[in-house]
């Protein structure tokens, strides 16, 4: 819809630069983008397709220094801001136990998204918990300034602070978007929802497309009622309710509905299709989680050997991460290939992000994160005791940890930390001379970065598969860095990349999707396993006396029901109505069509 709207402006005469198009997720970007090119041409390019977070880093690329940061700041993610948030705690005294950095984090992660300051936080206080929760908040936002960094959150906040305090660049970005269009609305958070409210008045070319019933990222910050309340923003909105399917057949939309009708807080709607009723849901009732596993493997792999679907056409939906151990061992053990979505990630591999903090501590020096990580990475005799000394020195000098670096004598640093960390300075060095030549790209620095500290060498002499894949891993990142000549597009690339952009791409390879509830929304598939459909697991334990909770659950669960791709074969005969109640350990399996 939002493809088609994008092009009918452009035929009517608005130019591509004029529009700005958010969706969640890189991939759903990119697909946008191909789309948009095939209906009106290479014109698109001028376009701004992205995510939220993308679209927020270039405005602050060309305007943090109005705040107070570095143009090229660094983009921490969530290891990164949670050992930000740890050393913060430690700094403070306080009991690592009741405050963990984790933890800590979240509730700072909450506050950034309802756009709450570190001010605020302390003054709503309640107790002394709320008090030690901001006080922390404060300390670790000072931090991040002075690191010339922003965490994910706050690609978010600090553009909607731009925005506020500095009319004339909101009016700047006010003009260079007539047209602003959103999809997934009702995932949006306070702060993403203020951004697009700010961008919109003065012209109310806007739209935004969402459905309230598929609003599950609520542990994230997202709030259904921003889509429910735009009305109230846009007294003359227009509103069209798209509520035709075209992937699900009836029956499996007739669950979906039956089950969402139970919330009060949504707008009433029934999907509904032309494509007929379709097979029947199969309900499964495993004696145990094992049971459930094998009776998912088997049927995979009969479906495969039936040729009525290839692996790649299956998913396996459940609640928690936690859940996946058993299918795959249940998969292993039958000789069902798949791929776990939502694990580790590549760029969160331990050697992948050693690798990168190399390259963000010369982009920028000021990064304490950084430059810890990898101070004593590949071992430089740089031990805790030192770093303790640096930090206590930096502290009292008001100076960052880069320039207690080389100021490590006055710090009191003795012994073999004076040679690693002189090495370490010297190595930096060098890559910062590389990173001001032009003839250099990223997959040289980090060529340097990786030779030269002696990393590459301890993994070569290795003899662990584990340490080989590693260097496999650090081959591919080199590899995929050299598609990129400025050093800051392959971090923002690095930086900005979402877990379900790793997702296996059509005939790419034929493997078992294995992933949450919360990572399938948006995809399809022909056929869907859907897990642990039990109380206490899904609805989580957590829900079961919440009904706001509750609603989320059934969110949830809406949208599993709809993940399934049947209605893209041929119907068959009708099946009756089904209500799912969740209340004994079962399996959903939808399957597509096979007549």
């Amino acid at each position: 819809m939002l493809t088609h709207r994008i092009a009918h402006l452009i035929h009517e005469g608005v130019h591509p630069s004029k529009i700005l198009a958010i969706t969640f997720t890189n991939k759903a970007a990119a697909e946008m983008r191909e789309r948009v090119a095939e209906l009106v041409g290479p014109v698109v390019k001028t376009m701004w397709v992205s995510t939220f977070h993308s679209a927020c880093v270039r405005i602050l690329r060309a305007n943090a220094d109005v705040l107070g940061y570095p143009r090229q700041f660094s983009i921490y993610d969530s290891a990164d801001a949670n050992r930000l948030t740890g050393y913060v705690i430690r700094d403070l005294g306080l009991d690592t136990k009741r405050f963990t950095p984790r933890g800590v984090h979240q509730i700072i992660s909450n506050w950034k998204n309802e756009l709450v300051a570190p001010a605020e936080a302390a003054a709503a206080a309640e107790n002394i918990f709320d008090r030690k929760h901001a006080e922390v908040y404060a300390e670790y936002q000072a931090r991040l300034l002075r690191a010339g960094a922003m965490d994910f959150d706050d690609l978010l906040a600090k553009t909607v602070e731009l925005f506020r305090n500095h009319g004339e660049v909101l009016e700047h970005y006010r003009d260079r978007f007539a047209h602003i269009l959103v999809d997934e609305y009702q995932d949006t958070n306070n702060a993403q929802n203020q951004m697009v409210l700010m961008l919109a008045r003065g012209h109310n070319n806007v739209c935004v497309v969402g459905d309230t019933d598929q609003s599950v990222y609520r542990f994230r910050g997202a709030d259904f009622r921003n889509i429910l309340q735009f009305e109230e923003a846009f007294p003359d909105v227009t509103t069209v309710v798209l509520d035709q399917n075209y992937r699900s057949t009836q029956t499996i939309l007739d669950a979906a509905n039956a089950v969402i009708e139970n919330n009060t807080e949504r707008r009433p709607k029934n999907l509904w299709t032309d494509s007929g009723s379709g097979e029947k849901i199969i309900r499964y009732h495993g004696e145990d989680e094992g049971d459930e596993a094998n009776w998912v493997a088997s049927n995979a792999k009969q479906l495969q050997g039936d040729a009525e679907a290839n692996f790649r056409d299956m998913a396996v939906l459940y609640r928690t991460n936690a859940q996946s151990r058993v299918i795959e061992e249940a998969f292993m053990r039958q000789g069902v290939p798949y791929k776990v979505v939502g694990g580790t990630r590549f760029y969160d591999r331990r050697e992948v992000k050693d690798a990168m903090a190399y390259l963000r501590a010369v982009v920028n020096p000021a990064d304490e994160v950084s430059l810890k990580r990898v101070l004593n990475v590949p071992k430089r005799g740089v031990g805790d005791a030192s770093v303790a000394k640096l930090d206590a020195f930096a502290a009292s000098e008001g100076i960052g940890f880069a320039e207690a670096l080389r100021r490590n004598d006055e710090a009191g640093v003795t012994g073999p930390a004076v040679r690693g960390i002189a090495s370490f300075v010297e190595l930096l060095d060098g890559m910062s001379g590389m990173a001001t030549d032009d003839q250099y790209g990223p997959a040289d620095l980090l060529q340097l970065a990786l030779d030269g500290s002696g990393y590459l060498g301890e993994l070569e002499a290795s003899d662990s598969i584990e340490d080989h894949t590693r260097l496999e891993n650090l081959g591919e990142l080199i590899g995929s860095a050299r598609e990129f000549t400025v050093i800051a597009e392959f971090m923002e690339q690095v930086a900005l990349v979402a877990d379900t952009d790793d997702l296996p791409e059509g005939e790419v390879e034929d493997l078992v999707i294995l992933m949450t509830l919360h990572s399938a929304k948006g995809l399809e598939f022909p056929v869907v396993f859907i897990v642990g459909v039990e109380e206490g697991i899904f609805p989580h334990i957590r829900s079961l006396n919440e009904p706001v909770e509750m609603e989320e659950e059934r969110r949830l669960a809406y949208v599993a029901l709809s993940r399934d791709a049947a209605a893209l074969h041929e119907p068959c005969v009708e099946s009756p109505t089904v209500r799912l109640d969740a209340v004994q350990p079962s399996v959903t399996v939808l399957r597509r069509d096979s007549s």
